[in-house]
């Protein structure tokens, strides 16, 4: 059996994560028992998610142990079998976390799904066609539920779920307005991920200068908001919700650092009648089939190009994820590791 490469979690952060809180190390991989499948890892995911799991603290998931290899998604090859529904060759996607191999039970239910790559690059199916893509997915159909002519808003709007945001939205006939973070990425997001206007939030420092700038892009209001950020952008997004607004609360990662985000202008929720509401992706599980057979369609007609930010090697993920945390990344995250 090969050697195994792991990166575990060492220790938990003290506000900041640091790249001393993981450590790498060196495992064998143990032999198979019957039904399970031994899985080379092509490509390794990293989202924003995972900083809230290094915290010991009460949430909706449980902490990421101490001592044990850190959780993420992955997608590779089956490269041995003791299971007849797997064969080697097989591309297949899976929780299998920040290592080179997996041993999995293949016979547990969602443990490992094949995925076609003739039409969908691999490395997609941990973006546009996985979790980050069905986050959008849901929040939007789901959530927001858009009427054509609507304007909808996203904020990381170039990241793996705002631009598949962009696509979904388009495909319903909304008016599709971003914010992120630069010039680079404003540009990215309307010339190629089909975005009707973006917003550098980096040209304003505070909530009433970014608002005007929403107004400006946004001149009959929001109708639906998609939220990855929180802070101050959320306090500039609010002023700007039409009644009975929806916004979908995905991710906060303005507070991923464990200090408290306060709401400025909560009272905007009930003069407009808002519904927020927040919600895990893997809590939907059953409206993934469809959900996946549209996000793949949209790739493989090059309707959405999302773009990758990757690293080399499973050593380099922790310096990646903490620059995915203050927004480095330009699209997806990915390590990869073949």
């Amino acid at each position: 059996m090969p050697t195994n490469h792991q990166i575990h979690l060492d220790s938990r952060p003290t506000g900041e994560a640091v790249a001393s809180n993981f450590k790498l190390v060196t495992t064998e991989t143990p032999a198979l028992q019957d039904g399970q499948v031994l899985v080379r890892h092509h490509f390794l995911s990293l989202d924003p998610y995972m900083r809230g799991r290094m915290n010991d603290a009460k949430s909706y998931a449980q902490p990421q142990a101490l001592g044990q290899t850190m959780g993420g998604g992955t997608v590779g090859e089956v490269v041995e079998s003791r299971n007849p529904k797997f064969a080697v060759g097989d591309k297949v996607v899976g929780m299998g976390g920040w290592q080179e191999y997996s041993v999995v039970d293949a016979n547990l239910m969602g443990a490992l799904r094949k995925v076609d790559t003739t039409h969908v690059p691999l490395s997609a199916y941990l973006g546009a066609v996985g979790m980050p893509g069905v986050t959008a997915w849901y929040g939007l159909v789901k959530i927001i539920e858009p009427q054509a002519g609507q304007t909808v808003v996203v904020s990381a709007a170039t990241g793996a779920v705002g631009s598949a945001f962009a696509a979904l939205a388009k495909a319903r006939g909304c008016r599709t307005v971003g914010i992120a973070g630069g010039p680079e990425k404003c540009t990215y997001a309307v010339n190629e991920l089909g975005f009707d206007a973006c917003i550098d939030y980096k040209l304003h420092s505070t909530a009433a200068s970014l608002s005007k700038a929403i107004a400006e892009a946004c001149p009959n209001g929001i109708d639906g908001y998609f939220e990855n950020v929180g802070g101050m952008v959320l306090d500039a997004v609010l002023p700007r919700m039409n009644a009975f607004g929806r916004i979908a609360v995905c991710g906060m990662i303005a507070g991923y650092d464990g200090q408290p985000l306060p709401l400025s202008y909560p009272a905007l929720i009930l003069t407009q009648r808002l519904k927020v509401q927040g919600f895990i992706v893997s809590e939907h599980m059953e409206i993934w089939p469809e959900a996946l057979t549209e996000l793949g369609t949209l790739v493989a007609t090059g309707k959405l190009k999302p773009r990758e930010s990757i690293a080399q090697g499973l050593a380099a993920a922790p310096e990646a994820f903490l620059g995915l945390l203050k927004g480095k990344n330009f699209g997806k995250q990915l390590v990869k590791l073949l």
